[in-house]
């Protein structure tokens, strides 16, 4: 079962505010912010980029959507039902337009589960082929992890988005146009970014005051995956957890990710091939004291030991 941080009421109320100050300093002022059932929204009539974030309970979750002339597309689908049905619902509310796509960007239930709720509203939902190949094993999986404790706000049935295909395309939509990356192994088996106007929609390939997810271990292949997206030069990362920014969140990123790879590698190298108990336990204390003020330790905990194998 994985492991989250446990939080007391103040540093969850501290973290809320902080992050809604954050999150407003991307965008041009002024912004609506709103609180619903833990839930917070932040909404600029300036901007055509709209932005949710979940509930603590909800993995602390963001989904996006863009405002075009003829309708809204949503960037991830969210972890729990009624956080897709609020998301959806202010979103509409507020921009006065429905929701005419959204797109799911790597197989993981903050990304999809909200698939069907969407396709019950006619709204179409995409991904890549390579990442609807993998929804069917990961969704049982988390299932077996979430859904007891989540009922009758987790999925049961396997969301099923329509794939785009396997290869990076430009898609155009309601007068404008996206360039949906297909990109591989990173915190997930397989990823899609999507580029709009200099703005890039990298899902938990970054996050920010997060730790990042290790379930896979696929370290070395995700700095590669985000060096790659230094290449597009983006002015604006719009990112799976923490507040979105510039393209300084990439370096962030790999920046932690390296150092993850070389605290395992300094101790893999004085010690034997397994990875004892009290070796993991020393290599996550360096890891978290290095980011003493990260969230969700478990996101590393229950990967550590697949980033030791791979290594």
């Amino acid at each position: 079962m994985l492991k989250t941080t446990s939080l007391n009421l103040f540093k969850k109320l501290l973290l809320t505010i902080l992050l809604m100050g954050c999150a407003g300093k991307e965008l041009t002022q002024p912004i609506t912010q709103t609180k619903i059932n833990n839930e917070v929204v932040f909404y600029n009539e300036k901007s055509e980029i709209g932005t949710y974030v979940s509930s603590w309970k909800g993995f602390r979750t963001n989904s996006f959507w863009i405002e075009t002339a003829e309708g809204l597309i949503a960037i991830d689908t969210q972890f729990l039902s009624s956080a897709t049905e609020e998301m959806i619902d202010l979103a509409e509310k507020w921009t006065n337009k429905k929701f005419i796509l959204a797109i799911v960007l790597h197989p993981n239930p903050d990304k999809f589960n909200g698939t069907s709720i969407f396709q019950k509203r006619k709204v179409k939902v995409i991904t890549s082929e390579q990442v609807l190949n993998r929804i069917p094993s990961v969704h049982k999986l988390r299932t077996e992890w979430f859904f007891e404790r989540f009922k009758p706000d987790y999925p049961s049935l396997e969301p099923k988005p329509e794939s785009f295909g396997k290869e990076t395309i430009e898609y155009k939509i309601a007068g404008i146009k996206l360039k949906l990356h297909v990109l591989g192994k990173g915190c997930s088996d397989a990823h899609v970014v999507v580029e709009y106007n200099k703005n890039l929609f990298v899902g938990d390939l970054v996050t920010q005051s997060f730790h990042s997810w290790l379930e896979l271990g696929y370290v070395n292949e995700w700095i590669q995956i985000l060096e790659k997206l230094q290449t597009l030069e983006p002015e604006k990362i719009y990112i799976g957890r923490g507040f979105s920014g510039d393209s300084e969140l990439i370096d962030r990123q790999i920046n932690y990710l390296k150092y993850v790879r070389s605290t395992v590698i300094e101790f893999k190298k004085t010690k034997p091939q397994k990875l004892t108990e009290a070796t993991k336990e020393k290599i996550l204390n360096k890891i978290f004291s290095k980011y003493s003020s990260y969230e969700y330790q478990g996101f590393v905990e229950t990967g550590i030991e697949a980033v030791w194998k791979r290594l």
